[in-house]
């Protein structure tokens, strides 16, 4: 398995667990994070060396990056698996699928590239790639099969895992949070190039909520290795806030919050199974920018307005995310709560929509995979 930066590992942890429910003895390794490591899978090359933010950023690591693929390449088909898995991460594991599967090694991709948003020429490559691809939204199977991949909709392993009625009161004991204070949860992302680029504006905006609304309560939930760099930008860019700062805790400061200021990403939709209203933000290097809004086929870009086909709640992009928008933009959360309960129930039929048993239907999914082998 292959799983790229802090999602990547969530997913890929979440999946191996139905794997080893199915095969007690199923040794797997690769390139993960902790939450893989916590399910005995042994990692050759932790996912932070994977987590990189932008084209611009990618160039600057390409070098180490193709060399960590190359020698995994030649590992594995030394080893010959059973089966590679690639989670997500598409731009370093459908290279490396690809040459796994001309020698007869079985592919999934567990997580359809999002080919439906941008960069549609993907499908392709994925088709030479992998054998199967597990997907996790409902309507991307169908668009594959157009493509002659073969897929299965497994929904998404969040949707298991998080809980549809919210834990609030537990999640703000365990942050000491009182159940009558207003709470934001302040997330610029798990990426360091999204905590260079993102974390001042959120800083930014923290300041002006303070001002707005002293009683408001700020946590921040900080990514495993990012705790430095945070802590430099706070410095910099945020000293004297109350910020609460946890050492991951994500679930928790979701659970507990009222709202949450967020980077785009997965992260998006752990708010939304959680029910939270939010208010999305991007930022990356100028280069990154200009390229990737090019290629964009859709008007949304955070994942719950893709997935309700609706601008269901604020997206903040590039120069647009500034501290004073941002700030304005959550406090309409706090100012409006008949919107944010409207928003909860829309959020909560997409749980629904979402909740399959991903684990248990990925892993029938790689059973029949393998018995056709």
């Amino acid at each position: 398995m292959v799983a790229g930066e802090a999602s990547g590992d969530l997913l890929a942890s979440l999946l191996l667990g139905g794997l080893k429910a199915r095969w007690p003895g199923l040794s797997a390794t690769g390139i993960g994070g902790p939450k893989l490591a916590a399910q005995g899978f042994t990692a050759w090359w932790p996912s932070e060396k994977l987590a990189v933010h932008g084209y611009a950023e990618a160039l600057r690591h390409y070098r180490e990056i193709s060399g960590i693929r190359d020698a995994l390449a030649e590992r594995l088909l030394r080893e010959k698996p059973d089966l590679f898995i690639g989670v997500d991460a598409p731009d370093f594991n459908l290279g490396l699928e690809a040459r796994l599967k001309t020698v007869g090694i079985r592919t999934v991709h567990f997580v359809c590239p999002s080919i439906w948003a941008w960069r549609g020429g993907r499908a392709k490559r994925l088709a030479r790639s992998t054998d199967h691809v597990l997907c996790l939204f409902p309507f991307e199977p169908e668009l594959l099969r157009g493509h002659g991949i073969q897929a299965t909709y497994v929904g998404h392993p969040l949707a298991d895992a998080i809980p549809l009625q919210v834990p609030r009161a537990a999640a703000r004991a365990a942050l000491g949070l009182r159940d009558d204070e207003a709470v934001l949860a302040v997330m610029p992302g798990s990426r360091r190039g999204e905590i260079t680029h993102l974390l001042p504006a959120f800083l930014g905006a923290v300041r002006l909520l303070h001002a707005a609304r002293p009683q408001l309560r700020f946590v921040l939930p900080v990514a495993p290795g990012l705790r430095g760099l945070v802590d430099a930008q706070i410095a910099a860019h945020g000293a004297g806030l109350p910020l609460v700062l946890l050492d991951g805790r994500s679930h928790e400061a979701l659970a507990a919050c009222d709202a949450t200021l967020i980077a785009s990403g997965t992260a998006t939709l752990e708010a939304a199974l959680f029910k939270r209203p939010m208010v999305i933000a991007y930022r990356m290097a100028a280069l990154s920018w200009h390229i990737m809004k090019r290629m964009r086929y859709q008007p949304w870009v955070g994942l719950p307005n893709i997935l309700c086909r609706d601008f269901v709640v604020p997206e903040l992009l590039q120069h647009d995310a500034t501290p004073r928008a941002l700030a304005d933009a959550v406090l309409q959360w706090f100012d409006a709560p008949q919107r944010a309960a409207a928003l909860e129930q829309r959020f909560m039929d997409l749980h629904h929509l979402l909740r399959r048993d991903t684990a248990r239907t990925a892993t029938d999914a790689i059973a029949r995979l393998l018995d056709g082998a």
